[in-house]
């Protein structure tokens, strides 16, 4: 069971009201996006307010991913719950191997280029087709791939995130 206090960590949202028995469509930002449904208490987030709502059933129209929470039993219910963030205790989830990050451990992080010139704060993220980007900012706002090339080292203990990135060229 989670602690209602722990950090959250955004897993998804919901999207629209699913048909009029209380079924909403959702977005899943875990790979494969159905592992969503393995965290069993989900916490939906809209406008600052946690709820816990249990999963009653999942499934999936025209390759959108559906659920029912229990309690929800109508369309005006559903509809309240869009926009909502799915979220989950960070403490609920699995180690990383090495080389692994949780993208919201990596949030707040400072960020310094190879050759050590600070340049900014990891912000968020900003998914792409190709590949997410890091929002660092700063004196300036960095958009940088979040991939090896670019993504050197991470110290989470120390909070800093090392990338080689010419900062002169932007």
């Amino acid at each position: 069971m989670s602690d209602d206090t722990a950090p959250l960590v955004v897993l998804g949202a919901v999207s629209a009201p699913f048909g009029v028995k209380g079924w909403v469509k959702v977005r899943s930002d875990t790979d494969p996006p159905g592992r969503l449904f393995e965290y069993r208490n989900l916490r939906l987030v809209l406008h600052g307010s946690a709820t816990s709502l249990a999963i009653e059933a999942t499934g999936r129209s025209g390759g959108q991913l559906t659920v029912k929470f229990k309690g929800i039993d109508d369309r005006d219910r559903a509809a309240a719950l869009a926009g909502s963030s799915l979220c989950v205790a960070r403490s609920d989830l699995p180690a990383g191997g090495e080389r692994e990050f949780y993208r919201a451990d990596l949030i707040g992080c400072a960020v310094v280029s190879t050759g050590g010139a600070p340049l900014g704060v990891l912000d968020h993220f900003v998914e792409t087709p190709a590949h997410a980007l890091m929002v660092v900012r700063g004196d300036k706002e960095y958009w940088i791939p979040a991939v090896p090339a670019h993504l050197r080292r991470v110290d989470l203990p120390a909070r800093l995130v090392v990338v080689d990135w010419n900062e002169a060229a932007e």
